[in-house]
């Protein structure tokens, strides 16, 4: 796993790669649906959070 996890940190650790963290998080993680949101709308944003978590603890575990 260790083998994962540095590959992970190295490839977010480029200027693309932080980009596309930077990118990934202004879309899931700082995103806020309104009171409105649906049951569904909900459950699949907190899942894509979720996704993009794990990408961000595996880069700390990488380094």
């Amino acid at each position: 796993m260790k083998e994962l996890e540095q590959n992970f940190a190295r490839a977010f650790s480029t200027t693309a790669g932080a980009m596309v963290l930077k990118h990934l998080r202004k879309i899931t993680i700082e995103r806020v649906l309104g009171p409105n949101a649906t049951d569904a709308e909900l459950r699949g944003l907190e899942a894509q959070r979720a996704l993009v978590h794990q990408i961000e603890n595996m880069i700390q575990r990488g380094k």
